[in-house]
């Protein structure tokens, strides 16, 4: 199916509420081994993806756990879904324990071909607002590709960097992240699926994590500086139980280059720019 026959759905918008309750967010903070912000205080940077989710009947799944296609999203049948990148403007912070909105639409749908096959990229942008007012806006990139062995390297080797984190991505960790964020795709939890199914050689790590593990580690390094806009996007699967790092560098007065990987390369590279 071409991208043309998807223009019914570019436009299409979803409403969700959600508040950012303490307990979600202690669970949270124990995913990732940090204290919980308290009541009031900023969400942490890319906390937001662990909201706005809505709880869907079991019946309501696709084969690959994710919610059945052809609702908001396109349909894109018998093809593999990942999240490929994104870019977030950070305009002012959530606050822990109040109430949100966001506001999803479709913006773009452009079918392209790739070294594996024909990709369907959907962008869909969010808009995070608390008492009337936009604190976040996001665009996030959703691909959709022909089921292929999945790209094992990426050929670019990592760099020593201003600052560098080891992760180790054990299917515990990854099975927290997947209940936090209410992901039932099972590529991240399902080890006969994710390898007799989608072809990958062990569970994936979480693209969403990955990118929130490397924000955390730029924050970590600089702890004065305010972000203001992150941009990421995959370059190739993680695979779990394979420790992988976080790192970066300052490239120039606010604005800074990120990159997770292991001994076969970059796997999501990024960039922040900051006050």
């Amino acid at each position: 199916m071409s991208a043309a026959d998807f223009t019914a759905w570019l436009g299409r918008t979803e409403e969700a509420q959600d508040q950012f309750s303490r307990n979600l967010i202690k669970r949270i903070a124990a995913t990732f081994g940090e204290d919980a912000p308290v009541q009031g205080a900023a969400l942490p940077l890319l906390w937001q993806w662990c909201f706005f989710q809505e709880p869907l009947a079991e019946s309501q799944l696709g084969s690959d756990g994710h919610p059945a296609r052809g609702g908001f999203l396109p349909p894109a049948e018998n093809r593999n879904r990942m999240w490929a990148g994104g870019r977030i403007e950070f305009i002012e912070p959530l606050r822990v324990g109040a109430n949100a909105q966001r506001l999803s639409t479709i913006t773009h749908i452009e079918e392209k071909i790739g070294r594996t096959g024909a990709l369907l990229f959907v962008t869909v942008r969010h808009d995070y607002s608390q008492d009337g007012r936009l604190a976040i806006r996001e665009e996030q990139d959703i691909v959709y590709r022909e089921p292929n062995p999945p790209k094992q390297s990426s050929g670019q080797a990592l760099e020593d960097g201003d600052w560098r984190e080891s992760i180790e991505p054990t299917p515990t960790l990854l099975f927290r992240y997947s209940a936090v964020t209410f992901n039932g795709h099972r590529i991240h939890y399902d080890y006969p699926y994710v390898t007799g199914i989608e072809g990958y050689a062990g569970l994936v790590v979480h693209g969403p994590m990955i990118a929130t593990l490397s924000l955390r580690a730029f924050c970590r390094a600089n702890p004065s500086a305010r972000v203001r806009h992150f941009s990421y996007r995959g370059e190739r699967p993680l695979i779990a139980p394979q420790p992988f790092s976080v790192g970066g560098r300052i490239l120039e007065t606010g604005k800074a280059q990120l990159w997770a990987g292991n001994d076969a390369g970059i796997a999501q590279s990024a960039e922040v720019l900051f006050d």
